[in-house]
């Protein structure tokens, strides 16, 4: 997706501008959410990697779900953020920003 959109990820929280810009164009197009399923969770997962690294969260999963937990004991759902963003809804940005400003780090 990166190459193919040539959006520069490089894990910093600024990067998840270009990801948001990017799931408004494509819920624009119209594409059914099932037809872009497999990227959204892609974003979202990518969105969990920039909050670990800005934090020092882990990643947890449970029941097949994947969850990012902050330092502070928070948890958070960057994949299920990358679906309301799609839906109208979310922002992976401000989920970043939230997730950052939520505890001290590591």
């Amino acid at each position: 997706m990166r190459e193919g959109a040539r959006l520069r990820l490089d894990y910093s929280a600024q990067s998840l501008w270009s990801i948001d810009r990017m799931i408004e164009e494509i819920r624009r197009e119209g594409a059914p959410e099932a037809a872009v399923r497999q990227v959204l969770r892609g974003f979202g997962a990518y969105t969990g990697e920039v909050i670990v690294r800005q934090t020092g969260a882990e990643w947890w999963a449970t029941g097949g779900d994947h969850w990012i937990r902050t330092p502070d004991g928070r948890l958070w759902d960057p994949i299920d953020e990358a679906r309301r963003c799609y839906a109208g809804q979310g922002s992976l940005r401000l989920l970043c920003r939230d997730a950052v400003s939520a505890g001290p780090r590591r």
